[in-house]
C-alpha cells in the first residue's frame, strides 16, 4: 500500500485493522483509537481519497490502495481549524480533519446528505449540512462550532460561492 505518498510493504496477519498497521507496524500516530468501534471517528483516514474508519478496516483489504493520514495532510483546513478554535485537546483533530477532507470531496461530487433538501446538486453546504455529515466525528471538548465554521470557511457550494 501507499501510506502518506510512501509505498510500504507489511508482511500481517489478516485480523491485523488498517489502525493496528498504521499505528503499531509503521509508527504513523495521526489516527487515533478512540473507541476501536467505529463510533468516534478519531481513527479516520483518506483511502483513495474517500474516509473512513480505520479500526473498522482489515489491513489487508487495502494491499495496493493509497491510504492518507494527517501526517500526509496539506490543506487549507488544518489552518482553518486554528483560526476558527476548531479544537482543544487536539486528539479527535487529526480524523476530524481527514473527515471534513473527504466530506468536503462528497459534497463537491453531489453526494446528498439525510439532511439535503431541493434537487442541489451539489447541495449547498450550509452548518445544517456540515454538522450531519461530520456527525461520525465526535470531540469530548466540545468544538464543534468551530469545526463547523473553519469547513465554511475554506468550502464554497457549487457556484463557487461560499457555502454560508
Amino acid at each position: 500500500m501507499k501510506v502518506n505518498g510512501d509505498v510500504v510493504s507489511l508482511d500481517i496477519e489478516p485480523w491485523v485493522s488498517l489502525l493496528d498497521a498504521l499505528r503499531d507496524r509503521l509508527g504513523v500516530t495521526g489516527p487515533k483509537k478512540g473507541c476501536d468501534q467505529g463510533a468516534c471517528g478519531a481513527c479516520t483516514v483518506l483511502v483513495d481519497g474517500i474516509r473512513i474508519n480505520s479500526c473498522l478496516a482489515l489491513a489487508v483489504q487495502y494491499d495496493g490502495r493509497e491510504i492518507t493520514t494527517i501526517e500526509g495532510v496539506d490543506h487549507p483546513l488544518q489552518e482553518a481549524f486554528v483560526r476558527h478554535d476548531g479544537l482543544q485537546c487536539g486528539y479527535c483533530t487529526p480524523g476530524q480533519i481527514c473527515s471534513a477532507i473527504g466530506m468536503l470531496a462528497e459534497h463537491a461530487a453531489g453526494q446528498p446528505s439525510v439532511v439535503t433538501t431541493g434537487q442541489d446538486a451539489p447541495p449547498r453546504l450550509t452548518e445544517q449540512e456540515i454538522r450531519e455529515r461530520m456527525s461520525g466525528n465526535l470531540c469530548r471538548c466540545g468544538a464543534y462550532n468551530g469545526i463547523v465554521q473553519a469547513i465554511l470557511d475554506v468550502s464554497t457550494d457549487g457556484a463557487g460561492e461560499p457555502g454560508r
